[in-house]
């Protein structure tokens, strides 16, 4: 694994886990792996907005489906993509 990638990777974690305990060194770090600061924001992004529906999914208590049905959703959607029929 590239090291831009593991330090991106590690700051995620522990922004999700133990958010209390993120700080500037950490963002820090990640640049200094030769991370640029729009990926990391970009990174920071996408995080929390994937955070924040597994938070409301667990709130929800929705219901995993099973892997038959992830697969004919997955071919659903190349077959025909977003589209309403």
């Amino acid at each position: 694994m590239r090291p831009q990638l593991r330090a991106t990777l590690g700051f995620l974690e522990k922004m999700t886990l133990q958010p209390g305990q993120l700080g500037a060194a950490d963002a820090v770090a990640v640049l200094e792996a030769g991370v640029s600061r729009e990926a990391l924001e970009d990174a920071i992004h996408i995080c929390f907005a994937f955070n924040i529906i597994d938070r409301v999914a667990d709130a929800l208590d929705f219901e995993i489906p099973s892997d038959s049905a992830f697969r004919a959703q997955a071919r659903m959607l190349l077959t025909r993509g977003y589209r309403i029929l």
